[in-house]
């Protein structure tokens, strides 16, 4: 949801749980109850055009800001459970992760939505030019595929505890990850 506060109304919203009926693979059986990607963390990157969002699906969903409205840049499954914490780093379209499996793990979203925007670049153009070609068919309809994003983390952690909260951030110089997770101690890793 995209809020306007001089409105005190939303201006734009988005739906998780049509995003996952396009992932349904099949039809659902009868005692299976469908649960909708809860959001449990969303992070907004220095650039202020981009922000993601961690769902309980295990998912990480990028989505791009256009004037008032957003669309979806990217997903892709972040965690074998719910993705708990998502923080885009300072100056960068590097991710932090932190899932309820207890990993912790940083994407490089950068080399992904590059691609997407070239590649709805030329979609763009091939679908003008069908259509130039097919206009004298009217029945003809061009349909634009999602993409999933297929990238891998750049770095893993196993911490081991359900993260509860974590920030990139840099302490006498040197890049860190800070972590709360359900004890009583915050951990830090270094982030090489």
């Amino acid at each position: 949801m995209l809020w306007s506060l001089q409105k005190a109304r939303p201006l734009w919203i988005t739906n998780l749980q049509e995003d996952e009926s396009e992932d349904s693979e099949g039809p659902q059986s009868p005692g299976q109850l469908l649960n909708p990607a809860l959001v449990h963390s969303v992070s907004v990157a220095s650039c202020g055009n981009m922000f993601s969002c961690g769902a309980e699906d295990g998912k990480v969903r990028i989505f791009r800001v256009m004037g008032v409205k957003f669309e979806q840049e990217l997903r892709f499954k972040g965690h074998s459970s719910g993705v708990s914490q998502v923080n885009f780093l300072p100056e960068s379209y590097l991710l932090l992760t932190g899932g309820n499996d207890g990993k912790i793990m940083l994407w490089d979203v950068s080399t992904a939505v590059e691609k997407k925007q070239k590649s709805a670049t030329k979609q763009t153009h091939k679908r003008k030019t069908k259509r130039a070609t097919q206009a004298g068919n009217t029945s003809a309809s061009v349909t634009e595929e999602k993409q999933h994003g297929n990238i891998l983390p750049k770095l893993a952690i196993e911490h081991g505890e359900k993260v509860n909260w974590l920030l990139g951030t840099k302490i006498k110089g040197h890049q860190k990850i800070l972590v709360a997770d359900q004890t009583n101690c915050i951990s830090v890793y270094p982030l090489n």
